[in-house]
């Protein structure tokens, strides 16, 4: 009995105890919401734009959680664009100072943040940009500055885009472990390091024309920024004319080599202050806070835009990945609300279970029946991230966004040779003559293969079927387009694939013409469970969190891409609609 009586005591006591911690945690996150009340914006302030963390098109933070403020920190593409729409109004910035280097985005949201701020600049705002080092995405968003410098000792790449694709078919050779693979589009060549140590001559295409498109807006843009004509701004980077500070000057690729504090000496004189004056900068965190109080568009009725981002699986889905779960009750949500009249979706992926992205394909066809939805492509629309767009009344895509790949493929991991190699052998006992379809340790059957194989061709066909109805193509000329091939967003426009050239904003506008509305207010959906919700209902999560930082930064983050990727590939079941490779453009 006093074991007992200890043991209860000793639980009710850690519950208390917990209790009070917890409501402490509840007062202290308060508080830290609070916070950013203290953000002071004075006269004559400098916002300074500086992005060092990976930039993702939406975080889904629920801003009425009160641990949201305090665990999750992230900002997303949304919270950019609408704090420098802020800005742009707020008397009391008088410009932008930019020092990013090292930036993390993809090339559409590199071109949606570069069009802002070339709308932040039409107010007679100016924007200045220094560096210490810039990297080809870094040179492309600062080109937009009135004027841009680099330290006298930086480096800068300006050499036009590349990528890298590793092969394998050698060391599932030595490792005795392959992948078997069924796939249908000769384009298809999100399995080919796995079938060749080579790149085909349908790939290098692909990818050499898709890259060039790329680098041709990147230059477009760029030349009307700087000054500088096309022509010219590819013999510069082809004898790499700004490989150093002073051939970057020499080449008009910059304006000047300034140290931070030279740099800072031409703000103040540009402020008009004196000499040894301090000037009031506002970093953008903050005023990121700020400006998520204030509303620009409003109105009783709304345009709900759901975001999708992420590659696809089967599930609930997050912020990381989309799964049906979260994605069909966003749009279920924004039909059955009274006050939404419109929808547009927001698709940022590279595909993956083609039977995810059909389910969320059907579920667009039902809410277009009620209401119009438009569908804006970011920096990947690729194979089943296209298929779950197909369906809308419009298509908007960025000249920079990856799309198309309408293809399809599947992969089975086998590992019958190592199993030999090390003495394991398998046997199968079955009910019926193909109740052991397949098994790790034998060779594919020809019987497995002609099965998969035959869903592989289904689910293409099915595939052609509703981008031919979506798009009001034939058959055989979306096949033509198809095979699983890649397209920049120019290309996808011109033989079409998508409606228009446009960003987030053009898709919110047309959704908001097609509902006859002048005035409207926006929803945003799904919200995601913040990292708080997430430890409660899984103490492990902040624990994978922290652990998944601390790999990257030991191993580097190109080094932990590549772990990443493989991480994915194993997550894979079913037939795939995904890009046909993973793609690092730099």
């Amino acid at each position: 009995m006093k074991f007992l009586r200890n043991l209860l005591a000793a639980i009710l006591g850690c519950l208390i105890a917990f209790g009070v911690l917890f409501g402490m945690f509840v007062i202290f996150a308060a508080l830290m919401g609070n916070a950013d009340d203290g953000v002071v914006v004075s006269k004559n302030s400098i916002l300074e734009l500086s992005f060092t963390e990976p930039i993702r098109d939406y975080v889904g933070r629920d801003d009425s959680d009160p641990f949201a403020a305090f665990w999750d920190d992230e900002v997303g593409l949304d919270d950019i664009l609408h704090a420098i729409k802020v800005a742009k109004e707020d008397t009391n910035i008088e410009g932008i100072s930019f020092t990013t280097s090292f930036l993390q985005a993809g090339l559409a949201q590199v071109q949606e943040i570069r069009k802002a701020l070339l709308d932040f600049k039409s107010t007679g705002k100016f924007i200045y940009a220094h560096s210490d080092f810039y990297t080809q995405k870094d040179y492309y968003l600062a080109s937009v500055a009135d004027e841009m410098y680099l330290n006298p000792v930086g480096a800068m790449d300006f050499k036009g885009l590349a990528t890298e694709i590793l092969f394998f078919k050698d060391l599932q050779e030595k490792m005795g472990v392959k992948m078997e693979v069924i796939r249908h589009g000769k384009y298809k060549s999100a399995v080919e390091p796995y079938l060749s140590n080579t790149m085909s001559p349908e790939n290098r295409m692909q990818i050499k024309e898709l890259i060039q498109s790329l680098w041709d807006t990147m230059i477009a843009d760029i030349s009307d920024s700087r000054n500088i004509t096309d022509e010219d701004l590819n013999i510069i980077a082809d004898t790499l004319g700004g490989r150093t500070p002073k051939y970057a000057v020499t080449s008009g690729l910059i304006d000047g080599n300034l140290h931070f504090d030279e740099y800072e000496t031409l703000l103040i004189d540009k402020m008009g202050l004196e000499e040894d004056a301090e000037i009031s900068y506002v970093e953008f965190r903050d005023y990121i806070q700020v400006a998520r109080k204030k509303r620009l568009l409003s109105g009783k009725d709304k345009i709900a835009v759901v975001y999708a981002q992420g590659e696809i699986y089967y599930g609930e889905g997050g912020k990381d990945f989309i799964g049906q779960g979260l994605v069909v009750r966003a749009l279920q949500k924004a039909v059955e609300i009274e006050s939404v009249k419109a929808i547009v979706l927001r698709v940022n992926s590279p595909g993956g279970s083609a039977l995810v992205s059909d389910i969320i394909w059907r579920e667009v066809e039902l809410a277009k029946e009620v209401k119009p939805v438009v569908v804006s492509f970011g920096n990947v629309a690729a194979s089943g991230g296209y298929y779950i767009g197909v369906g809308g009344d419009k298509i908007f895509a960025e000249p920079t966004t990856i799309t198309g790949s309408i293809g399809v493929f599947g992969t089975i991991p086998n590992a019958h040779e190592l199993a030999g190699n090390i003495g394991i052998n398998a046997e199968q006992v079955g009910t019926n003559k193909n109740s052991v379809d397949y098994s790790l340790f034998e060779p594919l059957s020809d019987s497995f293969r002609d099965v998969v194989q035959e869903g592989v061709e289904d689910t293409y066909e099915v595939f052609l079927e509703r981008v031919a109805a979506g798009r009001n193509m034939s058959i055989a000329a979306v096949d033509s387009l198809a095979q699983g091939r890649v397209w920049s967003g120019v290309d996808a426009k011109e033989n079409g694939l998508i409606d228009e050239l446009g960003n987030l904003d053009d898709a919110i506008a047309a959704a908001a013409e097609m509902a006859e509305l002048d005035s409207y207010g926006i929803r945003k959906y799904p919200k995601y469970k913040s990292d708080f919700e997430r430890l409660m209902e899984d103490l492990g999560g902040a624990k994978v969190k922290i652990g998944e930082a601390l790999i990257q930064e030991e191993i580097g983050t190109e080094a932990y891409q590549f772990l990443k990727e493989f991480k994915e590939i194993t997550k894979q079941k079913g037939i795939q609609a995904k890009m046909p490779f993973s793609l690092n453009i730099k």
